[in-house]
């Protein structure tokens, strides 16, 4: 069982940057591929950045590349999402999950197997 809990959302201005965190709970972090999906308001949840156990690989999806970077401390049980030049449409709910799969990560979210609650990220003038 993993506990996820996001933090670090908030009301941004267009052109900001923004750093989310999620803590998680155990001591077996290290073994699940983790991952940052987003939901708009009226929209399905969608597919932000992924990294490996080891955190040596990465993906992102093409909205997030340049602008995203995602990193894990597995010594913290902590992974981050720096999101820089934020648009308003990246306005979203920021969920993390954790991922126990045998390929290095995933960005299909059906293959997540725990969830945080999900940080708010506004991004307006």
């Amino acid at each position: 069982q993993v506990q996820l809990v996001e933090s670090g959302g908030g009301l941004v201005q267009p052109g900001a940057s923004l750093t989310l965190s999620c803590a998680a709970s155990g001591r077996t972090f290290s073994r699940y591929a983790m991952g940052w999906f987003r939901q708009a308001q009226g929209k399905e949840r969608e597919f932000v950045a992924t990294i490996s156990r080891s955190g040596g690989i990465t993906y992102y999806a093409d909205f997030g590349k340049g602008r995203f970077t995602i990193s894990r401390d597995n010594a913290k049980n902590t992974v981050y999402l720096q999101m820089n030049s934020l648009k308003p449409e990246d306005t979203a709910v920021y969920y993390c999950a954790a991922a126990n799969i045998e390929r290095a990560y995933s960005s299909r979210s059906w293959e997540y197997d725990y969830w945080g609650q999900g940080t708010q990220v506004t991004v307006s003038s």
